[in-house]
């Protein structure tokens, strides 16, 4: 009997463990989508040139990015540097990335600003999940990746606002108009979708 009551204890302390960690979970999922709305609020021109920039913790130009700066700064807001996360795991995975760009080596100024690189990367953390037609399955905070046409890629971050319709959360992207809030979930072929926390 009393072993029968550790058991029990047992359970309920692992539960209890296993739901805060899920509330933790959707509660930063929920910081990332509202970090990623106010980045609507900064003025930014599309500029996709490299930059040689700090580490760990670089930022291109204020006032200057490309769809992964939207990814970059909002995870930024929540103390995660996908800069040093993705570089260090390229470090020591290199031959898992994608070689588009004859690169040797990792490159820590341009690396985390590419769609294929994050897409790797959160794959292997184990971010994936699945991709449907069903827009309740996009989440604020999460991330989406497109295929634009040909190799161009894209990515955005799923806000809490909703469209006009009601059905389906607006993202937030930078395709050429600077940080802004779009009904675009399904504009464009969707090649990834991941919930992302270290």
């Amino acid at each position: 009997m009393r072993n029968q009551y550790f058991q029990v204890i047992g359970i309920i302390i692992i539960l209890s463990f296993h739901n805060e960690l899920e509330a933790q979970t959707a509660a930063t999922q929920r910081d990332l989508g509202h970090y990623a709305q106010t980045l609507t609020e900064q003025k930014v021109q599309y500029d996709p040139s490299y930059f040689s920039i700090p580490y760990p913790n670089g930022d291109v130009p204020a006032g200057k990015g490309v769809c992964t700066d939207v990814v970059i700064r909002a995870y930024r807001l929540l103390g995660i540097d996908l800069q040093r996360e993705v570089h260090e795991d390229m470090k020591a995975h290199f031959n898992q990335y994608p070689t588009l760009w004859g690169l040797k080596r990792p490159d820590s100024n341009i690396d985390h600003r590419r769609v294929p690189n994050l897409m790797v990367y959160f794959k292997r953390k184990n971010a994936s999940l699945p991709i449907t037609r069903n827009e309740a399955d996009y989440k604020p905070g999460d991330i989406v990746c497109w295929n634009l046409g040909g190799s161009l890629t894209h990515i955005g971050i799923v806000s809490h606002k909703k469209s006009n319709d009601g059905k389906r959360y607006l993202l937030v992207h930078n395709i050429g108009a600077g940080q802004v809030l779009s009904d675009c979930l399904f504009s464009y072929e969707i090649i990834g979708h991941y919930r992302y926390k270290t």
